[in-house]
């Protein structure tokens, strides 16, 4: 008897469309995505596209979102790989119905909607409390350091840039002499000197024109040379404000008055030691990314952004935003506030009550306005190595909240911190990968941590159906 196979034939044509709801099992995470797509309110996105059916037909938004999520919750986020994978991966080809969108399309969706991609969050956590996931009796705040899409390498000083506008601008003169010689090189163009072809010619560089603007309007200037005028712009006036901000200081202690306008004794403020005021020349900046910033990490330095997030039980993420601080101190309240913004967003009414962070957060000023609110804050007032208490801090909440961390029940709900938060960075930043950002400027980060958040959101939904199945 001749062996028997399944016939595999790869010359057969399909007699009818195939269908996508075979292609992949019921519980597969493409699925879910859809589903959350389909109960989101894209409505920023689709006020981006004009409403008259005119021009050539783009790609659905939403099927665009349903891309990008699933991506993103996968570990894929360079564009060019997430164009590979919509021809090379079934899931890909589910989510997009057999289109296959190029790497171009997806960088500028991701451009186009930034704003509109970041605002998915909240509605993401919606999903998630629907489901019962949302539970606020504690949260825990912390931040990590992401990477930026730039390098320490690139930063200069303000003479380094000035020195390096000067050079650009030689360069330029000497080229414009070479193609121009001793014309003045504005005259028209002999193709616009003739007028059939000048209205042709003006509207083509007027949709040039347009498509520049459009993508210029990033935070970050695309052209050095403009990012080198915006850095040396940024860093004198942040030398001015210093600089007029010191001077004020000074006439405040010659008056005997200190900022807070209390009085201080006249023999007391000849003690205090002169404000180091850096000269503009020596001043530094990134020139890839302006907006981020060289930080200190237990690993050394690395240049980027001090990724914040709120986390509640369940490894839930109620809250990400943005900081380009290397120290957490000023994150704290501004934090919780945004987390109850992102709640009511959502939809959900219950009230934060215990707050937990480690030392990197402590401000007397931060936990009396969270305590004045009704909320519960634990917050470490020294690192785990100090056993001794600071002698220059005692009394009030410090006292206080040394006590409560040191009582049975204090401890163990403290303990709960370091579990709560931080597998939501190994999470993101190991297991998917995104330990850089891919695009520059702040605003543009931003938008790319909160999607990271709202995926990783997506995937505690998707296993709690798993589990509830």
């Amino acid at each position: 008897m001749a062996q028997n196979f399944v016939a595999c034939d790869r010359e057969q044509e399909l007699l009818l469309p195939p269908s996508l709801r075979e292609w992949l099992p019921e519980d597969h995470l493409a699925w879910l995505v859809l589903e959350a797509v389909g109960e989101l309110d894209l409505s920023a996105f689709y006020r981006a596209y004009r409403d008259d059916g005119h021009g050539r037909a783009a790609l659905d938004p939403a099927m665009m979102v349903a891309l990008l999520l699933y991506a993103y919750a996968i570990g894929v986020r360079s564009s060019r790989a997430i164009e590979r994978r919509c021809r090379e991966d079934v899931a890909f080809r589910v989510i997009t119905a057999n289109h296959a969108p190029d790497h171009a399309t997806v960088a500028r969706f991701r451009v186009r909607h930034e704003h509109a991609i970041a605002e998915l969050f909240a509605q993401v956590l919606g999903l998630c409390a629907r489901a019962g996931l949302v539970r606020l009796g504690v949260v825990a705040v912390d931040g990590t350091k992401v990477a930026a899409a730039a390098t320490h390498h690139a930063t200069r000083s303000y003479e380094e840039i000035a020195r390096e506008i000067l050079e650009q601008a030689a360069e330029l003169d000497a080229a414009e002499d070479e193609l121009h010689g001793d014309a003045r090189g504005d005259e028209l163009p002999v193709e616009l000197r003739v007028a059939g072809d000048r209205r042709k010619r003006l509207r083509e560089a007027k949709q040039a024109l347009d498509a520049e603007r459009e993508a210029d309007a990033e935070p970050v200037a695309r052209g050095r040379g403009e990012r080198l005028r915006e850095c040396r712009r940024r860093l004198a006036e942040d030398f001015e404000l210093e600089r007029r901000l010191v001077a004020e200081h000074d006439a405040w202690l010659a008056a005997g008055i200190a900022s807070d306008g209390s009085r201080r004794m006249t023999g007391a403020r000849h003690n205090l030691k002169p404000y180091p005021l850096t000269p503009l020349a020596e001043r530094r900046i990134n020139v890839t990314d302006p907006d981020s910033r060289n930080l200190k990490t237990t690993r050394g330095w690395v240049q980027g952004y001090n990724a914040q997030a709120v986390v509640s039980e369940g490894q839930i993420v109620i809250a990400a935003e943005i900081s380009s601080e290397s120290l957490d101190t000023a994150n704290l309240r501004p934090m919780i506030t945004a987390a109850e913004e992102e709640l009511h967003a959502a939809g959900v009414t219950e009230r934060l009550d215990i707050v937990l962070a480690d030392a990197g957060y402590w401000t007397n000023s931060a936990i009396e306005a969270l305590a004045a609110e009704g909320l519960q804050p634990l917050v470490a007032p020294d690192a785990d190595r100090r056993k001794e208490p600071r002698p220059g801090r005692r009394g009030g909440p410090y006292d206080f909240m040394r006590r409560v961390l040191a009582s049975e029940r204090g401890s163990q709900l403290y303990r709960r911190r370091q579990a709560t938060v931080e597998p939501v960075f190994g999470q993101i930043k190991a297991n998917r990968g995104a330990d850089r950002f891919l695009r520059c400027g702040r605003s543009a980060v931003r938008s790319e941590w909160r999607l990271l958040a709202a995926t990783h959101n997506l995937l505690k939904l998707h296993r709690h159906q798993l589990r509830t199945a």
